[in-house]
């Protein structure tokens, strides 16, 4: 599953997204208005998000063409279904 992912994408996107509860965690213990920590929950879940999208995407791009290309079509279409139900669950 490697080879169909940007994994340095990723990773640096996670880290960014840990610095960003990091931060959420500072707010609360500074006693910051609720409205700005939700803001930065928000951010955070958004950023979640477009992670799963590009995950999906490199599932799309390699997983699913390769398996419709070289191998069961049929298999390859329920693994990209549950992995689209998985995501939608979000």
């Amino acid at each position: 599953m490697k080879q169909c992912m940007d994994s340095a994408n990723l990773h640096r996107r996670l880290r960014k997204i840990g610095g960003q509860i990091e931060a959420i965690e500072r707010m609360i213990d500074q006693d910051i208005p609720c409205e700005d920590i939700l803001s930065q929950i928000n951010a955070v879940k958004s950023a979640v998000h477009k992670v799963g999208q590009i995950v999906l995407e490199g599932h799309i791009q390699h997983c699913v063409r390769d398996g419709i290309e070289h191998g069961d079509a049929q298999r390859t279409i329920e693994s990209f279904t549950k992995a689209v139900e998985r995501f939608s669950n979000f």
